[in-house]
């Protein structure tokens, strides 16, 4: 029987995409699904805001930690064989975070989720990247199609989330990924076929990929520390001093690697850098933002996990459409433009959004925080676009790996800070944090400007 299944070129076209970003759907759903279901998680499960910050940022920290030798590894053994059995780590793990009665196997869980996800998840792009190599307009269209899916799901999670705590318990934001993985699995087989590996399998990084495990938990874990003992205490201390001796290391071990799961060369190109740089800036803000909304709004406005997830509906609503918008602009006018001004919109909105205060209506609130899916949405596939077409397609794997990696590390990292500027008091941190996100933002819009050439989009 054959792998696949052949279909009109219009059919072709949906099945790819729907196949593909499954992938992405559930492993941005559980980024955010989890945010409104910790204050149950935490009563259930006799959790402080260290633990539940911990929830959040094992399953993304397992996920960056990853993504290089996922990547990698589907360039090497096959990018469909690498997501059928990525989405399978995921969805056991997924049933073992619906079954934990204690924090630590919670966490484990999340951790092994984050492993999952590491290996599908640049797959997928690898493998819609792959389908549509020789026709770029329609490519960058697909890649719109691939992050609005994703986009929908990380801005779904609260408001799905929300609801299914309420009316199942928070188990239930877990076990609804198995139906999910399923269906993703069967997908792939019958609908995508497989990538060719490498000629050359040269072996694994294992020091290189052991290095920055430690280096990620260890900065991270310092910063979610600083909440509560302090930027001068012993444990935040030591864990900034192993990060910078083991990310110290990892660069020394890439750099002389045959085989590096980080290949530095990368970035001797301008647009890789700028695109990490982008990516870093807006996954740390923006993952920062949820997490600090979520609680903002359950702690200080006393709102229930349903009337949470309604909150952030109008965020979906928006991140869907620029989304979808931004995969049509890069295919017509390259990335520097949607690029450029859509992060000037975001810097913009975080700018608005550290004005707030104690008094400040929901209303108020939303019309700035709007900026932020529109801005952030209009910028994302245009700096995906930008990164798949400036890469070989042998090299997509490994290059949109680095990407996410870079990302997830910054969404990991923005949990951590951004939880941990509530200790200075809940406005008073936002206000702290949304300032600091706009200079972030606003710098990437520049070096995305000054160094993303209007033509990129039709490199190649």
């Amino acid at each position: 029987m054959s792998d696949t299944i052949v279909f009109k070129p219009r059919a072709a076209y949906a099945a790819t995409v729907a196949a593909t970003s499954l992938g992405f759907v559930v492993v941005q759903l559980d980024v955010s699904i989890v945010n409104v279901a910790l204050n149950r998680i935490g009563a259930a499960l006799s959790m402080g805001i260290g633990g539940l910050q911990w929830v959040v940022d094992a399953y993304t920290l397992a996920f960056a930690s990853l993504l290089l030798a996922g990547g990698a590894l589907g360039d090497r053994i096959g990018a469909r064989r690498v997501f059928v059995g990525g989405m399978a780590l995921f969805s056991l793990a997924s049933l073992v975070c619906g079954l934990a009665q204690s924090p630590w196997v919670l966490i484990a869980a999340r951790a092994v989720q984050g492993a999952g996800a590491a290996l599908l998840m640049p797959c997928s792009l690898a493998l819609l990247n792959r389908a549509y190599a020789s026709d770029k307009p329609r490519r960058a269209r697909a890649v719109g199609l691939w992050t609005a899916a994703g986009g929908i799901a990380l801005s779904a999670g609260p408001v799905l989330g929300g609801f299914m705590v309420a009316s199942l318990g928070w188990a239930s934001i877990f076990l609804v990924n198995l139906p999910i993985g399923a269906l993703a699995i069967w997908m792939a087989y019958r609908f995508l076929p497989e990538t060719a590996p490498k000629a050359e399998k040269p072996p694994i990084d294992w020091a290189g990929q052991g290095l920055v495990v430690l280096t990620l938990f260890s900065l991270t874990g310092a910063f979610i520390e600083t909440g509560s003992s302090g930027w001068t205490s012993l444990p935040v201390i030591g864990g900034l001093i192993l990060a910078v001796v083991a990310g110290s290391l990892f660069l020394l071990v890439e750099s002389r690697s045959k085989a590096p799961m980080f290949p530095l060369k990368l970035f001797a190109s301008r647009i890789p850098a700028v695109t990490s740089l982008v990516g870093l800036a807006v996954n740390l803000t923006l993952y920062g933002t949820i997490f600090m909304l979520s609680l903002y709004f359950q702690k200080e406005r006393h709102f229930s996990p349903e009337m949470t997830g309604l909150a952030f509906l109008p965020f979906m609503a928006a991140v869907t459409v620029s989304n979808v918008a931004a995969g049509r602009i890069a295919a017509n006018y390259g990335s520097r433009l949607p690029m450029t001004i859509g992060l000037l919109i975001g810097a913009a909105g975080f700018g608005l959004m550290a004005l707030i205060q104690a008094d400040t209506s929901y209303l108020s609130l939303l019309w700035r925080l709007l900026f932020l899916p529109v801005g952030i949405g209009l910028a994302v596939p245009a700096m995906t676009t930008a990164l798949l077409s400036s890469v070989p397609t042998t090299m997509s794997g490994t290059a949109s790996g680095v990407l996410n990696t870079v990302r997830q590390s910054g969404g990991a990292i923005g949990v951590a800070l951004f939880g941990s500027a509530l200790a200075l008091g809940t406005i008073q941190g936002m206000q702290i944090a949304f300032l600091a996100s706009t200079l972030a933002v606003a710098f990437s819009a520049l070096c995305a400007f000054l160094f993303i050439r209007a033509a990129d989009h039709s490199a190649g």
